[in-house]
């Protein structure tokens, strides 16, 4: 491995041509025998900053028009994020859930928590700390720890989640 040093003429070059707006790879061309990192280093190290703009970089592109016919039309795709290799599908059944319907749950379907087990609902119901708190026990779908109506409020698509407005209470 060669080590270069910098010589006062070839810094004095370098900055020569950094501030004619020459590339970090056209000034190591231009040098010789050293890389476009190795000039874009010492350009750091020299604190240099405001350069020339070359004339093609001066004037901005014009962009090509497209005809209106051939707009490309953007579709969204659904974001996911993380490993979704790994990723549950969990199908939720959409038919209605005749037993538990907005919180009103028979009072021979409610369990505490002792008495819960895999095919039951494990929905929690009113405040824990308080007497009449329970589960809902319904009929939990398989692999799920809540039955159809509670699997529907607990497992929302991410883009629901985001369209669904802030509910203000009065």
């Amino acid at each position: 491995m060669t080590v270069l040093t910098w010589s006062d003429d070839r810094v004095e070059q370098l900055k020569k041509l950094w501030e004619a707006g020459l590339s970090a790879s056209q000034i190591a061309a231009e040098l010789g025998n050293v890389t476009r990192n190795a000039v874009i280093g010492k350009v750091h190290r020299l604190g240099l900053s405001g350069r020339a703009k070359s004339p093609s970089s001066a004037a901005p592109r014009q962009r090509k028009a497209r005809p209106a016919a051939q707009q490309m039309m953007r579709v969204s795709r659904p974001v996911s994020r993380g490993n979704t290799a790994l990723a549950h599908a969990f199908e939720v059944e959409m038919e209605p859930d005749p037993i538990a319907f907005d919180n009103v749950v028979p009072m021979s379907q409610r369990l505490s928590l002792l008495e819960l087990n895999e095919a039951t609902c494990h929905w929690p119901v009113g405040d824990p700390a308080s007497p009449e708190f329970f589960f809902c026990g319904g009929k939990a779908l398989t692999g799920l720890p809540y039955c159809a109506h509670h699997s529907r409020i607990a497992y929302q698509p991410a883009a629901d989640r985001r369209r669904q407005q802030p509910k203000t209470t009065r």
